[in-house]
Formats: structure tokens, sequence, C-alpha cells
């Protein structure tokens, strides 16, 4: 039997990762996951669930999902992408990870599976999340979409409740190139007679939602529509509010199907909710003196969210770093131009190297240094900052997930 390790890199070595290879790793349809979960005994209908999609917020409000039903004495599993440092935190039970033994005994046992279907690297972890939620018997799972809806490997589930928070512009090579073509593939979650939460009412996608849902005769809300105060929450910076709404609004309709979700359990999951899931990079104080903070917002609907809070910073030193199939050039657009830029690239095949960056960013004002590594861009923020300064690490999930491993090594 392999290794942890040499199990891992069997993973990435023979099934596409997107994470590393971008376009060519997305496979659409079920065909895969249908294959998957036949061979598997059906490991999806054995758990109740939870559909999480949406182009931003979607990690964060399944985390917060997660922790409230563990809150409420459910075991809750949680199955999220991409991961930022370590792969088994895409897969939790309780805000445990998954078990190295069993990401190594089930490529072992289902290897020729795995090599006679060639499903994505995510294909295959998502069979890996839903067979062992199904073994371990949780209550109720929280999953989330891969990419888009409709195609995603994950729409083979029947949730209990549908959860879509809200539509941006990405992914266009893949979802379309309007916010409603965007929202008709992400509507796609919605399942016969089954619930589903809208975080964000919009005039170009709301008439979408509502359509797809009177097709199937499923119950929609609006969460945005309720604008009564909201509980403290353990994830910081301002976006999270339209999260914490989508929350509630989800929590509402898993009451009226019967879950005992208690107003102490969402206080307590939404107020504990990184201590209990594990989830990290959202809005997240990695330091102080200098201030250190790291987001993983990768679109410009995504920095949008955080801008207002990143201006507001002083002595701003920007740690920034992008992949290729982003609206780059509308995030550079939006950034502040008053802070000194570090350029950088991750290690993803994906990564827009950190000359082009550098190069991209001066059209725009935005005066700095290119990097090759994260690492070195790092150091040289915290070399060139003083004890008053702020330091954002952003851009993308690999570069957050980069500086979160420097740190976890250097603690």
């Amino acid at each position: 039997m392999m290794s942890y390790e040499d199990t891992l890199a069997y993973l990435y070595a023979s099934t596409p990762a997107f994470h590393q290879v971008g376009a060519g790793a997305y496979k659409p349809g079920l065909g895969n996951t249908l294959r998957l979960m036949e061979h598997l005994g059906h490991p999806e209908r054995q758990f109740k669930s939870v559909h999480v999609a949406g182009t931003n917020g979607k990690g964060s409000t399944s985390h917060m999902l997660a922790a409230v039903l563990q809150c409420a004495g459910y075991k809750a599993g949680l199955y999220t992408s991409p991961h930022l440092v370590d792969y088994r935190e895409r897969i939790r039970i309780n805000g445990q990870m998954i078990e190295k033994s069993e990401v190594v005994h089930f490529v072992d046992e289902n290897r020729s599976l795995l090599e006679d279907v060639r499903p994505s690297f995510f294909e295959t972890t998502m069979a890996l999340a839903f067979r062992y939620f199904a073994a371990q018997k949780v209550d109720i799972a929280v999953v989330e979409v891969g990419l888009g809806g409709r195609l995603d490997s994950t729409n083979i589930i029947v949730p209990e409740v549908s959860v879509i928070t809200n539509i941006g512009l990405d992914h266009t090579e893949f979802l379309g190139n309007t916010l409603q073509e965007i929202a008709a593939e992400k509507a796609g979650i919605i399942k016969t007679g089954v619930p589903v939460v809208i975080g964000e009412r919009d005039a170009d996608t709301a008439p979408v939602f509502i359509a797809a849902s009177e097709t199937c005769n499923a119950p929609i809300v609006f969460a945005s529509d309720n604008i009564s105060p909201i509980p403290a929450c353990q994830l910081k910076g301002a976006y999270q509010t339209a999260n914490i709404r989508t929350v509630l609004a989800a929590v509402e309709q898993l009451r009226k199907k019967g879950w005992m979700i208690s107003e102490e359990a969402v206080r307590t999951g939404l107020a504990q909710v990184c201590s209990l899931t594990g989830l990290r990079g959202r809005w997240e104080t990695l330091q102080q003196n200098p201030l250190v903070i790291c987001d993983t917002g990768h679109n410009s609907h995504g920095v949008r969210s955080y801008i207002e809070d990143l201006q507001r910073l002083q002595g701003l030193h920007i740690v920034f770093g992008m992949v290729a199939d982003k609206d780059v050039e509308v995030v550079l657009g939006m950034l502040p131009k008053e802070a000194k830029y570090y350029w950088t690239q991750a290690q993803t095949k994906r990564a827009i190297p950190a000359e082009e960056m550098l190069c991209l960013g001066e059209k725009y004002n935005l005066h700095g240094r290119a990097f090759q590594t994260v690492q070195d861009a790092f150091d040289a923020a915290i070399k060139n900052s003083v004890a008053a300064d702020t330091i954002f690490i952003g851009g993308s999930n690999y570069v957050a997930g980069e500086v979160l491993g420097l740190l976890k090594v250097e603690q």
C-alpha cells in the first residue's frame, strides 16, 4: 500500500487538477461521477445534504452552515474546495479533517476504477468525500459546488436546501459571458420541490432564479430581503454580512424541514466558525506589528467585496498574484494606488508570471517590484515595513495558501 505522500502524488499525476492546470482539468457533465457512484454503491444517497453554489462566498457560507449544524448537535460533514495548505481540508466531519489513512485506503481500494474511468482530481476527491460521509454515517453534509452548478459533479445530490450565494463574472469560458448566463448555470442545482435560498437579490439575475424555481416548483427565498440585525461572527470583513444572512435563511428552511437548530446553535456556530471548522483565509489576521491580513478573493466580484476594508488600512504593502483565467485588469483597476506592491506568482501553471503582473500593474499606476516566489515577495514586504504598517496578501487562493503554509512552518 502506498504512503499518504505517494497517494497524493499519484492523484495529482493521474487525474487532471483544475487548481494546477485550469481548463484542461474541467470535465463538465455527470457521466464520470455517476460511474463512480454506481461502483461505490451510491454513497450520495446515504446522507442528507445542503448544496451551496455561487460565484463568491460559497466557502464561507458552507463553513458557517457546517458550524451551526455541528453546534445543533448533528454530525456534520463538510466538502469544500480548493484547499489552502493541506489536501484534507476539503473533507471534514465536525471540523476534523479526514484521516490520511482513509485517503490512502480509498485510492488503494479503487485504483483500477480510477484508472478505468479517468475522473478529474475534483471528481475523485468528491467520490472519496461522499464514500467517507456515508461510511461515517453523518447526519448531514454541506457540499460546496466546485464550478458552476448544472454540470458540476456534485450535482447528483438531492439536498434538503439549495443555496446560491451570489453571481459575478468568473469562469466565463465555461459558464457564459453574462450574469444571466452564469446564473442559469448555477440555477441548475435547483431541484424539484427543494427550497432554494439566493443570497443576494440582483436585478439581472433574480428573474433567472425565479423562473428556475417556478419550473421546479421549488420555494425560493432571497436572503438579502431580510435586513434584521445579524449575530456576531468570527469571520471578519464587511462582505461577510451577506453570507451570514444567507446562512440564516438556509437555517430557517432547514427548520421548516424538521431540523432542530436553536438560536444558541446559530450564535455559537457563527461566533466560533473558524475554530469549529478550520476555515482560513477570509480577511484573516495572521500577525500583528506589522499587521498581516490575507484574503482568498480572486476575481473582481470577490475583490470588490473587501476593497473598502483594504482602503481603510494605513502604510499598505500588498503581496499580490493572480491566475490567468480571471478578470485581472478589472481587479487591478480597483486596487489602491498609494500602496507598495510585491507582485508574485504562486506554484501553479495557471499563475500569471510576476513580471507580467508588474507590467499590468504599472498600467494602473500600481507601483512595486516583481518576485518569482510568494515567499520572496512576503519576505520583502516584511523587511520593508515597520510595526505600524499593514501587509495584505491576496489575488488568489494559491498566494494566500502559500503564505499560510509559510507561517505554519515558521510557527
